[in-house]
């Protein structure tokens, strides 16, 4: 076995698997995933309503805004309707390069995302908190000359330092051109999305299991996206962004077009 995976503690790639009803992950993590439900009873929903924005966010960029490249950051394990299986469902001809830094996530993924005929699906090992590296790999991929959408669904979170995060996010879209998006969720502690659940889920999460992780505060999500021109709805529950009548969960989500 890859001496970089284990099994005697809980992972969020793993948890997260779990929570969306999959088999990719071991008794600790669906341990773990049990308790952090009990303090967090929405947290199963929030997973669910976190890949179904995935879902709408890249079927609207790539139906609507024409975009044909994509970079996802922070994959996780593959389920049903992934990025480039979203993408190419509209537009047969996308490019979709997936990162992630889990040895488990990258042995899935070479297995199971493949691209259409007509497009290309890339894998790259390599941590969000390295975008320099990120930005070298995709770019034997994708054309950086051309709009490309940046995937970071529930990764700035395990970014716990918020400069760092903002640093990461702007180092990214520096080097893509205007047209290009981004798109984010993040999980909060705020009580207007019933965030007040997420504060013993957190703590527990960080004393069992890893990487560790933190909420962020409406203000604090929005400063990700400085610069950006924020689509309709803006800044909502990602259960709500474009499907006004869902039952809000507590996480963040949003869609930014550089000028």
């Amino acid at each position: 076995m890859n001496d970089r995976i284990r099994t005697d503690i809980a992972h969020n790639a793993r948890v997260w698997n779990y929570w969306l009803g999959g088999k990719d992950n071991y008794p600790v993590d669906r341990a773990v995933g049990d308790q952090v439900t009990s303090f967090h009873p929405s947290i199963g929903a929030v997973a669910r309503a976190d890949r179904a924005f995935l879902g709408r966010a890249v079927t609207y960029l790539a139906a609507e805004a024409g975009v044909r490249q994509f970079l996802d950051i922070g994959t996780g394990l593959p389920t049903a309707d992934n990025t480039h299986e979203v993408a190419q469902r509209v537009a047969p001809d996308s490019r979709v390069v997936y990162v992630d830094n889990d040895p488990i996530v990258l042995t899935h993924a070479r297995a199971l995302l493949t691209s259409a005929p007509q497009g290309v699906t890339e894998y790259v090992d390599a941590d969000a908190h390295d975008p320099a590296t990120i930005l070298a790999a995709a770019g034997r991929t994708l054309d950086f000359s051309r709009p490309v959408a940046v995937l970071m669904l529930g990764i700035l979170n395990f970014v716990l330092d918020t400069d760092e995060a903002r640093r990461i996010v702007r180092t990214v879209m520096a080097a893509l051109p205007s047209g290009s998006h981004l798109v984010l969720t993040h999980p909060t502690f705020d009580a207007e999305l019933g965030g007040e659940g997420n504060i013993a889920a957190m703590e527990f999460w960080n004393a069992h299991a890893t990487p560790p992780i933190t909420a962020r505060g409406r203000a604090e999500f929005a400063s990700f996206l400085d610069g950006l021109d924020l689509l309709e709805p803006g800044i909502v529950s990602c259960s709500r962004w474009r499907a006004p009548g869902a039952v809000e969960v507590a996480q963040y989500g949003a869609v930014g077009r550089k000028p």
